[in-house]
Formats: structure tokens, C-alpha cells, sequence
């Protein structure tokens, strides 16, 4: 029960750093402000309003005990009422109600203060004239009326207070804002330099801010420097161990093809020494196309789907592999951002293990609103579902499927494709395919 009203309230919580923030810094003190209105007014303007009105009522009790004391002569009253600003006249209405306009609150406290000391009273109205105070009196020679300024028993424009909070709360929030958005702006820029190296993009980022979020961007900055300086150690090992190995192997092809004279042409150890430095050339090139410096790659740019996932299926064709494109789900004209050359080779290594491990292929893509999905399916044997995790382990290979004497490689194809993903921000995803049996690899990348 619990853990479904902390769920019910997360909903009416907003979700990004910014808002947070606001409901933190404005959530109280809009709450004091209307605690501090309600009370203030409640009590502040609701006592005035009582000790005015009390003053005021006194003063008419006065002037209409004169009037009583002369048998109801309301001209007897004058003499004092009109040095109070009071006014003396007939009763105005028949009403034996008290009348007051529906917002008038202080009203409320009005009339019921007059009431308290003049018991008289027939009638209070505050609505007719909402500037003056009419009360109407029963006196001996019948009812009269006594008015005087509302100004004597109400505090002078109230409002005032009201607008003055309001516009001051309104000022205040803007000014709180702007630099609520200042200091928002470095975690948002961090958030974005993460995001972006996370996809394989390197933008230019200097820390900023407070000191807690100008350590976060350096300890980032340094993350990012040691995972660059160890990719590139990487990369630089393994191409310099691949071109060192590209010596002797030449060595061995010159001196197989001066033996093969001397040979004949079908000794089945020539030809096993001749497999066997092939194979090394194929293992050489795929340690050279692993350790491949992205730095040679083309920039991540806005690339047509359709054209490019084409572009690739033709090449597999045009070297000889029964490649199909099963279908393009999405806008046919959409674009996603990639890197070309990179996601062109991490394909390539996946029809060429299908082409390897089975007789055709089919490649179907998908094109979301915020990811891109290409796939490749072969009909081969396929991977046990325990083994797809170390599949994607550079120089993993996989018996008997991956077999050295077929021609598997180096074990490098599925670890090239994983590492285009990674770099795109996006992963690699193995599984049963469910058209052709096999192997089903898929790409997905954010657009």
C-alpha cells in the first residue's frame, strides 16, 4: 500500500532536475505567503476593523441617546453628530435586514460590532453606497438613520497589501528563476557531454558552475581522457603487432612460392602452408580492421536510411554473398546520424559471418522516432543462447560453428559490430531468428 501512494505521488512530481528544483525553492514560499496573507489579513485588518468600529459605535450611541433624551427630535443630535461626520436623516429603507456586498468581508465585522453596542438597529447597509455606512434606528418618534463615511470603521484601501505581496511574490519569482536557470545551465551541459560521448561524439566541454558541479564536469573530463588514452594504447598495440606480423608472413608467401617448383602441384602440405598463411592474412586484417583509429572515420552526420542500408546490401551482393533486403520500416525518406564507414563495416562483419555460417541472409531495418534497428538473420546454425555473451568477446570463437580450418576468422566480426554500437550509444542484440532459424544480430543505434 505504501509503495503504491509513493508511486501515486511520484506522478504529480515532475521528472527533470529544473522543475525539482522550482518546487523546491517556490513550493514554500508560496505557502508562507498565503499562510502570511490569510493570518495577517484574518487578523490584522479583521481587529482594525473590530477597534474602528467600536470607536464608531460609540459615537452613535452617544449622538443617538441625545436624540432619545429629546423624544425622538432629530434635530436635537445635530448639534454633536455633525462635528462627529456623522449625518442624521429618515430612514432610507423598510428593510429590517442588514445588506453588504458579497466581497465586502470586513462587512461581516462591521455589522456585527454595530449590532453588539447599538441594540436598536434595524437595518445596517453597506451596499447601496459602498463608500458610507447607513444605519437605521428605531427611536422614540419612529426609525431614523445615521450615516457616516465607510472610511471610519474599514482600514483604507487593503487591498494595497494584497497587490503589493502579489507583485513583490511575482518579482521575486522571476529574479529566482534567472538564476535558478544559471545554475541549472552547467548540469545540463555536463548532462549533455556524457550523453554525447556516450554516442560516440566528442564535443568540445569546459567545467562551470558551482564548485560541486565544476568537480563533477573535471572528474568527467578526466574519465574521458583516460578512456580515449587507453582505446587509443589499444588500438596502437594492436596495429603495430598486425603490421609487424605482415613481414614474415610476406616472408613465408615468397619463399612457398619459390619452393612450389621445386614441389609438386598437388602436395597436400603446400597447399596446407598456403591455407594456413591466408588464413593469418584474414586474421591480420581483421586485428587491423579491430584496432581501425575512429579518428579516420567520417564524422557522425544525418545520413538517408533507406539509401545507406541499400548501398550496403549491394556490396554484399556485388562480393558474391545471397544478401536480401526483407523490408524498411519507417519514413522511406528519414534520416538518422552515424557515422557511415563505422556502421558500414560493423555490417559487413555481420553478413559476413552469415554468409560464412550459412547460405543466405536477409537484412531488414526500422526507423523510430528516436532509435534506428538494422538487422541481419542467416539460416545457419546459429549460437546456443548461453554462448551470446562471450560471442561478442573479441577473438572468441565458437565450436564448432567458428571453426579455423572453414575459414572463421579471428573471431572479431560480432566484437567489431558490438564496438560500433557501443560507440553509436547503442548495443548489440543477439538471438534465434525466427524467419530463417539462425543467427538474428541486431544494431540499434539513437537516431
Amino acid at each position: 500500500m505504501a509503495n503504491q501512494t509513493e508511486g501515486w505521488l511520484k506522478g504529480f512530481f515532475p521528472r527533470g532536475l529544473y522543475g525539482r528544483a522550482a518546487l523546491i525553492l517556490f513550493l514554500p514560499v508560496v505557502v508562507v505567503t498565503l499562510v502570511v496573507s490569510v493570518m495577517f489579513l484574518q487578523r490584522h485588518f479583521e481587529g482594525v476593523t473590530r477597534q474602528m468600529t467600536t470607536s464608531m459605535a460609540q459615537e452613535l450611541a452617544f449622538v443617538a441617546a441625545r436624540i432619545d433624551r429629546a423624544d425622538g427630535q432629530r434635530d436635537a443630535g445635530r448639534e454633536i453628530a455633525v462635528p462627529l461626520g456623522i449625518s442624521i436623516g429618515a430612514p432610507e429603507t423598510e428593510a429590517q435586514g442588514d445588506q453588504r456586498l458579497f466581497y465586502d468581508f470586513s462587512g461581516r465585522v462591521v455589522i456585527e460590532e454595530l449590532r453588539a453596542h447599538l441594540p436598536a438597529i434595524r437595518a445596517i447597509d453597506l451596499a447601496r453606497d459602498d463608500k458610507r455606512v447607513i444605519v437605521t434606528i428605531d427611536g422614540p418618534a419612529g426609525p431614523y438613520s445615521l450615516s457616516f463615511d465607510r472610511g471610519r470603521v474599514s482600514a483604507s484601501n487593503p487591498h494595497q497589501l494584497l497587490v503589493l505581496m502579489v507583485f513583490t511574490s511575482f518579482l521575486m519569482t522571476g529574479i529566482a528563476t534567472v538564476f535558478l536557470r544559471n545554475q541549472l545551465r552547467p548540469i545540463r551541459r555536463l548532462a549533455e557531454a556524457a550523453e554525447d560521448y556516450g554516442k560516440g561524439r566528442i564535443v568540445p566541454y569546459r567545467p562551470s558552475g558551482a564548485s560541486e558541479v565544476r568537480s563533477a564536469g573535471a572528474a568527467f573530463l578526466d574519465m574521458r581522457n583516460r578512456l580515449e588514452r587507453q582505446n587509443e594504447q589499444r588500438k596502437m598495440m594492436l596495429s603495430g603487432i598486425s603490421h609487424d606480423l605482415r613481414t614474415p608472413l610476406t616472408r613465408l608467401r615468397l619463399g612457398l612460392s619459390m619452393m612450389s617448383p621445386d614441389m609438386p602441384p598437388d602436395d597436400d602440405e603446400l597447399r596446407a602452408m598456403e591455407a594456413d598463411i591466408a588464413e593469418m592474412n584474414r586474421m591480420v586484417d581483421a586485428f587491423l580492421d579491430y584496432a581501425r583509429d575512429e579518428a579516420q572515420d567520417s564524422p557522425p552526420e544525418p545520413t538517408p536510411v533507406s539509401d545507406f542500408v541499400d548501398s550496403v546490401v549491394a556490396d554484399a551482393r556485388r562480393a558474391g554473398q545471397q544478401v536480401v533486403l526483407r523490408q524498411l520500416e519507417g519514413d522511406p525518406n528519414g534520416r538518422a546520424t552515424f557515422r557511415r564507414d563505422m556502421l558500414r563495416r560493423a555490417l559487413e562483419n555481420l553478413l559476413g559471418n552469415a554468409a560464412r555460417h550459412g547460405t543466405r541472409a536477409e537484412l531488414d531495418a526500422t526507423l523510430g522516432p528516436r532509435s534506428l534497428r538494422i538487422g541481419v538473420e542467416d539460416d545457419g546454425p546459429g549460437i546456443p543462447d548461453d554462448s551470446l555473451d562471450a560471442a561478442m568477446r573479441p577473438f572468441t570463437r565458437l565450436d564448432p560453428s567458428r571453426n579455423r580450418n572453414g575459414g572463421g576468422g579471428a573471431g572479431l566480426g560480432l566484437a567489431i559490430a558490438a564496438d560500433v554500437a557501443r560507440a553509436h550509444g547503442g548495443q548489440l542484440r543477439l538471438g534465434r531468428g525466427q524467419r530463417l532459424g539462425g543467427l538474428r544480430a541486431e544494431i540499434v543505434i539513437p537516431r
